[in-house]
């Protein structure tokens, strides 16, 4: 007899491989995970750069400023970002919720 011995489970048979799942829902899930990982990954950058500005001593007023505007265009990007991943346009009014931790960083540092 010419048996072939079992190949294990877990292993891919190269005679019968499995067919990739093409799956709408699996590439939707797969675009939330990954735009709410650019989304949140970036607000905590903003975050970190609207607490070093805070931080700074007020004599490097310019210093402080110049952060959270830094801060900003990151907010807006990382926004932008979330927004091409689901494949619509990055150019939307939602954009200025990016603004909001630099905006209350520069409150912060102006009063």
């Amino acid at each position: 007899m010419n048996e072939q011995p079992r190949r294990p489970r877990h292993l891919m048979d190269p005679d019968n491989p499995i067919r990739p799942v093409n799956d709408k829902s699996l590439t939707h899930v797969k675009q939330w995970v990954a735009s709410v990982l650019v989304v949140f990954t970036v607000a905590h950058l903003v975050v970190g750069l609207v607490i070093g500005a805070v931080a700074i001593d007020p004599v490097y007023q310019s210093s402080r400023i110049g952060l959270c505007v830094i801060a900003a265009g990151f907010g807006v990007l990382g926004l932008a970002g979330g927004f091409i991943i689901h494949r619509r346009r990055p150019f939307t009014p939602w954009l200025i919720f990016g603004l909001v931790p630099s905006a209350v960083g520069l409150w912060l540092i102006l009063r």
